[in-house]
């Protein structure tokens, strides 16, 4: 019987720190992360959809707003994975001129 306590008090505090961990790890990528706007010259809801195709594939983009009224595009990255200037080259491949 004391060996079946022992096994389960182990068994919950191994649940226990391993949930702990795996919160602690979440929260550090959050930080890593980094927000950054450009000014685009897009003029239509193809441009928009160009954008928000292409780049969201780009190596360290987490998250993509694409605001055509503004003509903004905002992006939230991982900076050991992503540059702005790496960003930027991306959507003036695309055609547009990045501010």
């Amino acid at each position: 019987m004391k060996n079946k306590l022992l096994f389960l008090l182990t068994l919950a505090l191994a649940s226990v720190l391993t949930l702990s961990a795996q919160e602690n790890k979440n929260k550090e990528q959050k930080k890593k992360s980094e927000e950054i706007t450009f000014a685009v010259n897009m003029f239509c809801e193809n441009c928009k959809a160009k954008i928000e195709k292409n780049i969201a594939w780009e190596k360290g983009v987490k998250d993509l707003n694409v605001n055509l009224e503004k003509k903004t595009v905002t992006i939230i990255y991982d900076p050991q994975k992503a540059t702005t200037d790496k960003l930027k080259k991306a959507i003036e491949k695309l055609g547009y001129v990045c501010n």
